[in-house]
């Protein structure tokens, strides 16, 4: 009986040992102290808490005990959300979370599930819903988001609900799964334990003390940067991943910082490099095929004009060392070839950080550009002319807001539309104005013309708003001298664009809800007060027709690619039949890729319509371009004029569509320079969790014509005028139909 007993005993601790885990997902499970569900929090800040409430309720509920109920009740936060965190890493390809959401008086903003996958960096994944979540009044219904899972970068899930805005949102019988699977049966994955993921001595610290920058010290830094740079991505031990390199900066630099000239500063960097093993020499390294786009740039480390001779024969032999393309902190994206940044440290928990760790960020990022961005020879400016420029500014940085602007001015600094703080930090915000004006702007003839109105307009705004009103002051301050304050912090790759993003990025936008604007209407000069705003979350959709397709008058099809699906061809097909001419409005961004399926329709001949550059982890710095890409070919292609309508706003893929399109010989493009920034995002983390992005791969036309900076080429140039604007014409799709009708093409 006893040895019965004892085996009952271990047959349920194996039981329990190996039962399935459970997660609270549904949030039925209820903590008895704060009579919230287990696992879940509720609001990111106190500002979300004072702004909005969230409560359990019985009553209105899809299923089980309870929904989730948010309530808008304040202004002090534009929205809220409510999180599950899972941390855990599991095997699978596709994560999906289902939920039933229903709505009340939700106007200003929407309701929606949300997702976001962290792994070492925080966003690998990331889904809110925006622009496609429940409005106004609606009734339980289910709602999804898909992301892709990456099982060796992924570490930790977030999910839950969150409702923007105004209203009322309950949320309830959540559900996650991977592949298919729930996520109670999906088996977790091992993680690889690497050498530089056990440093972790300095995850809080560089413990470099504050100290006092003179010329020496700067150009101690500034070569600094250069050698760890290069080191990172050329030697092999640290592609093997057995140095954490930003912790190996933290225990050099003091050295570096005392360094009294350019041979102590030499045998600091030597005895550093000593540590490291030895490389073995690879002779055809040096060699590798295809065209040249862009040779690597070691600035002073290989030139003796710095180093010391034996430092520079060693770092030479670094470069000609035999290497892998794995790489601890690079891969590349498969069947696009952009880099992937990986393990970087984002630091996300020290808003400020010390001064290690912001020479870090410079660090850091300047080494990305200079060695992974395809277009730093159009960026402007010799890259290592900033590295020594900005030593100063990130050093000297004297709390969170100058740190973030010093990191923002350098980003902008690379002029590529895709780069910019994409993360969400309150001292931006504060600096750009939590508050908006109720209406949108838009620069016309170099004017700030208003151009529509937002969520929140009233009666007064539009009388005292009208479109077509230029604006010449606002809060005092003439619109051009706001132009020079902002221009240096608005990253984008042409003045165009630039100008596409100040006004809601900076212009229309102030610390406090007053404004006091001044306006030119017919030649008058007048003096207009309104209050402003919550400044995120406030645009109405500028998208102009609910469908994708449609007919216009004199037989002419319009596609809109913003809304277009590629299971809608064969109707366009159909429709399009008959028609003079098709205009594609690609002022906006494709909803889905066309190059080959819209764009075979209308391209007979199968021809070529761009290619690529791209780098290697095994030659850091050197690009190279690629194969042309062919689209086309179809026999039954129509046979119509096609114009495609484009301006600033058509960017990346919209610009990779419009090179797809004009490739075809019946093809016009109309409008004005477009973003400037096309290939595939690569996305970068730095310091004070601050996520940024750059065109990853270079695009250019089939003869080496570059589209970066200077975006797509285009047959007749025509932008909207002020007198357009206030009399509500459309100039760009007016002028398209006129060459349709006309017949004259090109």
């Amino acid at each position: 009986m006893k040895k019965l007993l004892t085996l009952l005993l271990l047959c349920a601790s194996l039981y329990t040992c190996a039962q399935k885990p459970h997660y609270n997902i549904d949030a039925e499970e209820i903590d008895a102290t704060t009579r919230l569900p287990k696992g879940w929090t509720f609001a990111f800040n106190p500002d979300q808490q004072k702004a909005y409430k969230a409560t359990l309720d019985e009553e209105t509920k899809y299923a089980g005990k309870h929904a989730i109920a948010v309530e808008n009740i304040g202004s002090q936060a534009p929205f809220y959300a409510i999180d599950y965190i899972i941390s855990k890493t599991f095997q699978g390809k596709e994560i999906e979370l289902k939920g039933y959401i229903s709505t009340e008086n939700v106007k200003s903003g929407y309701a929606g599930l949300w997702m976001r996958i962290d792994g070492e960096q925080p966003t690998i994944a990331f889904d809110n819903m925006s622009g496609r979540g429940p409005t106004g009044n609606t009734g339980w219904q289910q709602y999804t988001i898909k992301l892709p899972y990456d099982s060796d970068a992924a570490r930790s899930i977030h999910l839950g609900g969150l409702l923007v805005g105004d209203g009322k949102a309950w949320f309830d019988q959540l559900e996650l799964s991977i592949d298919g699977k729930p996520i109670d049966l999906v088996p977790e994955k091992k993680i690889e334990i690497t050498k530089a993921s056990l440093d972790t001595a300095f995850r809080n610290t560089s413990d470099i003390k504050p100290f006092n920058l003179t010329p020496r010290i700067q150009e101690n830094l500034t070569v600094a940067g250069q050698f760890w740079g290069f080191v990172k991505y050329h030697h092999p031990a640290i592609a093997k991943g057995d140095y954490n390199w930003d912790a190996e900066l933290f225990r050099n630099l003091p050295k570096i910082i005392s360094a009294p000239d350019n041979a102590g500063l030499s045998k600091v960097l030597e005895d550093w490099l000593d540590r490291l093993p030895v490389v073995q020499a690879d002779e055809n390294n040096a060699n590798r095929p295809g065209a040249l786009a862009i040779s690597p740039d070691y600035c002073s480390l290989l030139n003796q004009s710095v180093l010391s001779a034996s430092l520079t024969k060693k770092l030479t032999d670094i470069r000609e060392s035999k290497r892998t393309n794995k790489h601890y902190y690079l891969s590349y994206y498969p069947g696009v070839g952009n880099p992937k940044f990986e393990h970087e440290l984002s630091y996300s928990n020290i808003a400020y950080p010390d001064a290690g760790i912001r020479l870090l960020s410079l660090y850091r990022y300047w080494t990305m550009i200079n060695y992974f961005f395809p277009y730093k020879d159009v960026i402007g400016r010799d890259w290592n002319e900033v590295l020594a420029a900005s030593v100063p500014e990130f050093v000297n940085a004297k709390d969170t807001r100058e740190y973030l602007l010093a990191t923002l001015k350098l980003i902008a600094g690379i002029h590529d539309t895709h780069a910019n703080i994409w993360s969400q930090h309150a001292a931006i915000e504060e600096f750009k104005g939590k508050f908006k004006l109720p209406f949108n702007a838009e620069f016309v003839e170099n004017k700030l013309v208003v151009t529509a109105y937002t969520y929140g307009d009233t009666l007064n705004v539009k009388q005292n708003f009208q479109i077509g009103d230029i604006i010449t002051e606002i809060n005092g301050k003439p619109v051009d001298e706001l132009i020079k304050t902002y221009l240096p912090y608005t990253a984008a790759s042409n003045y165009d664009t630039q100008l596409r993003d100040l006004p809601y990025g900076y212009l229309l936008r102030g610390q406090s809800p007053s404004f006091s604007v001044t306006l030119l209407r017919d030649g008058k000069k007048i003096l207009q007060n309104t209050q402003g705003l919550q400044s995120s979350f406030y645009y109405k959709s500028a998208q102009p027709d609910q469908s994708g397709f449609k007919l216009l008058e004199n037989k002419i099809g319009y596609v809109y690619p913003g809304r277009y699906k590629n299971s809608d061809l064969p109707a366009i097909k159909e429709l399009f039949k008959d028609t003079r001419g098709i205009i594609v409005d690609m002022r906006c961004y494709p909803s889905e890729f066309m190059p080959f399926t819209f764009g075979n329709y209308i391209k007979s001949l199968n021809t070529p319509f761009v290619k690529f550059s791209s780098s290697a982890s095994d030659r850091p710095g050197r690009f190279t371009f690629t194969k042309e890409v062919n689209n086309g070919g179809d026999k039954d292609a129509y046979k119509g004029k096609v114009v495609v309508i484009v301006n600033a706003t058509s960017q990346s893929q919209a610009e990779y569509t419009t090179m797809a399109f004009q490739s075809a010989p019946n093809v016009t493009v109309i409008g004005s320079t477009t973003a400037g920034a096309d290939g595939n995002v690569s996305t970068i983390y730095l310091p004070g969790g601050i996520r940024t992005m750059i065109s990853g791969i270079g695009v250019f036309y089939p003869d080496g014509t570059p589209t970066q900076r200077v975006g797509v080429k285009i047959d007749h140039e025509i932008r909207p005028t002020i007198k357009g604007i206030a009399a509500g014409k459309d100039e760009l799709l007016e002028k398209a139909r006129q060459l349709i009708e006309s017949g004259t093409g090109k």
